[in-house]
């Protein structure tokens, strides 16, 4: 394995887009912190991780001596400011909460060194946003990693209004270390990714909801009729149904289009804890 460019990556956030970016900088070669405010959350994280590679393994898709490097190069702990001191990277993967977000970034801006890229992981919040009065605006940018990130090949970068060349540069070469295919998106409410996934995504519901077809039906219609890897129920399933009707809500307030108004059976299901394959129950049930 080659010396990375980026060397040392801080994640921050061990949910499943964190232990994702881990993943698969830890896999470019890369030191790499996980970290979380909750230790154990951390390195829960971290045991996903080796059960993914385990499997990768069984398949014939990695080494056993791949899966040892991969591991060793990803350390967990709830030492935020220590990770980020060290870090060429920081990509922040919490939830979808503004204050929250520039916080952080505002931290990152206060202890990175001046050389680390800085980037979020968000899907739908404004990037000049989340960086304004952090004095690094410059440096902040867009970094939508895509579930499951080890296997999805879309990196979509998003530049904040002052967002630097020297920082779309870097965080093009990131993408190129991680062997992900990068777009450059203007910073716009959704991007150009959620945009279009969110507006699919609640006409299939809108189309359960009026009893169109079933909801496997209309994922077989766009599977095999429009050659999509999953259909947009499906998917919906898998990112969570409250973090899409979260991103539609923003998105309908932002955009004032009626096309982004979450449909009724999205906010019923959610309601009702039908939140997709992580509470066992969406547009289809999952085993426990």
């Amino acid at each position: 394995m080659t010396s990375p460019t980026f060397s040392r990556v801080a994640v921050i956030g061990a949910g499943t887009m964190g232990r994702g970016i881990a993943h698969v900088a830890a896999s470019s070669g890369a030191a790499v912190h996980l970290i979380d405010a909750d230790a154990a959350a951390a390195a829960a994280a971290k045991d996903q991780i080796d059960g993914t590679l385990t499997r990768a393994v069984a398949k014939g898709r990695v080494t056993e001596d791949d899966r040892t490097s991969i591991l060793e190069k990803i350390v967990t702990s709830d030492d935020r400011i220590g990770a980020v001191s060290a870090a060429d990277v920081v990509v922040e993967a919490v939830p979808e909460i503004m204050d929250l977000k520039r916080s952080l970034f505002a931290e990152f801006a206060a202890n990175a060194p001046a050389h680390a890229l800085l980037g979020t992981n968000t899907s739908s919040l404004s990037i000049t946003s989340i960086a304004a009065d952090t004095g690094a605006a410059d440096r902040i940018i867009g970094l939508h990693f895509f579930n499951p990130v080890h296997i999805m090949q879309l990196l979509e970068i998003v530049r904040g209004e002052e967002t630097s060349d020297a920082t779309v540069a870097a965080a093009q070469a990131f993408a190129s270390q991680l062997d992900k295919e990068a777009i450059l998106v203007r910073d716009v409410p959704g991007f150009a990714t959620s945009r279009l996934g969110v507006l699919l995504g609640l006409e299939a519901m809108r189309m359960v909801e009026e009893k169109v077809a079933s909801a496997a039906d209309i994922d077989t219609a766009m599977e095999l009729g429009y050659r999509h890897p999953m259909g947009p129920l499906k998917l919906t399933d898998l990112v969570g149904l409250d973090v899409r009707l979260a991103i539609a809500d923003h998105l309908h307030a932002e955009l004032k289009s009626p096309r982004f108004e979450p449909p009724q059976i999205l906010r019923d299901m959610v309601a009702s804890g039908k939140l997709g394959k992580k509470s066992g129950a969406g547009f289809y049930s999952y085993d426990a």
